[in-house]
């Protein structure tokens, strides 16, 4: 049974730093693609940046361009991103998603594991 498990979010004020964590069990993490994802109520579910199995290519959503970063550490199965100069509008519920393969993309139907989601609330 595959488990995704986020979890790091908080609440900070506005131009702070937090890092979420996924962690991954059932698969062989190596081997899959990985993304993030974020929701806010009465939105529709905003991909943020994903990362190949390697970790060698990633890319960002250009609202978090230069101010989100994406790692993964193969050895702990654990997917990390990095959150700098967070503002209140990434306030949501940040998700960790496992794609079908190798690589990644923005297309949430790639992805086929989720996790229950991490609570990010920036305030001013």
């Amino acid at each position: 049974q595959v488990q995704v498990v986020e979890s790091g979010g908080g609440l900070v004020q506005a131009g702070e730093s937090l890092r979420l964590s996924c962690t991954v069990s059932g698969l062989p993490f190596a081997s899959y693609g990985m993304g993030w994802f974020r929701h806010v109520p009465g939105k529709e579910r905003e991909w943020v940046a994903c990362i190949n199995w390697r970790g060698e290519y990633t890319n960002y959503a250009n609202s978090v361009e230069g101010r989100f970063t994406v790692r993964r550490d193969n050895d702990r199965d654990t997917l990390y991103l990095h959150m700098s100069s967070l503002q209140v509008e990434d306030t949501a519920m940040y998700y960790c998603a496992v794609a079908s393969g190798e690589w990644c993309s923005s297309t949430e139907h790639i992805y086929k594991h989720w996790g229950q989601g991490t609570r990010v609330t920036v305030s001013t």
